[in-house]
């Protein structure tokens, strides 16, 4: 190979491990996604106890720069076998519009008509906003396998449920790879004892929060193509007319993916 060759050889392989230095996204339309999360709770010893699972369909990229939630179904299933059942459709969620990016999600009066106890339904909202977040607002200060800390000590109150904090967030890039036939840069995201209170419904819960997962990047539109929370929640559960609390422990797996053409 020539000098010439060898010297563009290695600019295109140094182009490759650089990620563009923007974070703006590039929207071509409406696109939806399927959100699923199964939540495992389990016993002091592993067993499992209950499995709730709750699906959803999220899009983006509406008129006004607007999302919203569809078709949300939840199921719940006893012990480790029992099959999942057809589930029940939450009305409350049908419908739900805001701004990509808003930064009401936070707010009082933001989750206005939903139940006390839609804790999994409200983290439907917060998780879809946390992974366009870490994937999609980070490029520019991202480095190839150099973490980078998004967040330390930061106190998020829950509206209506109760309050969380992230201890220390951190990502990485560790790759390129495809997804949907494009080319992504593949993000690590790690957040280890983050303190969680919960009060909603009647039910209580003092614990911590470990959650970890991956998240695929368009390199061309900066859109997430899919994205994995992983999660342990372990602590102590009140639940209404108990006296005292007993342990908790809750994993839970969640994918989000482009839903079905």
């Amino acid at each position: 190979m020539s000098i010439a060759g060898t010297l563009a050889l290695a600019a295109t392989l140094a182009a490759s491990w650089t990620l563009p230095r923007t974070a703006e996204v590039k929207e071509r339309g409406p696109r939806t996604y399927r959100f699923t999360n199964l939540y495992t709770a389990t016993g002091p010893a592993g067993e499992v106890v209950q499995r709730h699972q709750l699906t959803a369909e999220y899009t983006r990229g509406l008129p006004g720069g607007e999302v919203a939630w569809r078709d949300v179904v939840a199921r719940v299933a006893q012990g480790p076998t029992d099959p999942l059942p057809a589930g029940e459709r939450r009305e409350f969620m049908e419908g739900l519009r805001y701004p990509r990016g808003s930064g009401r999600l936070f707010e009082p009066d933001f989750f206005r008509g939903f139940p006390p106890a839609a804790v999994h339904e409200r983290n439907l909202v917060w998780d879809v906003a946390m992974l366009e977040a870490f994937g999609e607002r980070q490029f520019p200060h991202l480095r190839l396998n150099q973490p980078y800390q998004v967040a330390r000590d930061q106190d998020l109150a829950l509206p209506g449920i109760g309050s969380f904090q992230n201890r220390d967030v951190r990502l990485v890039w560790v790759g390129r790879s495809r997804r949907n036939g494009v080319d992504c840069a593949v993000i690590d995201y790690t957040a280890f004892f983050n303190p969680l209170r919960i009060d909603a419904g009647g039910v209580r819960i003092a614990g911590l929060s470990h959650y970890w997962g991956q998240i695929w990047v368009s390199t061309s539109t900066r859109m997430v193509e899919y994205a994995t929370i992983r999660e342990v929640v372990y602590g102590e559960l009140k639940l209404p007319g108990q006296e005292a609390a007993q342990p908790m422990h809750v994993f839970r797996e969640s994918v989000l993916e482009p839903a079905p053409r």
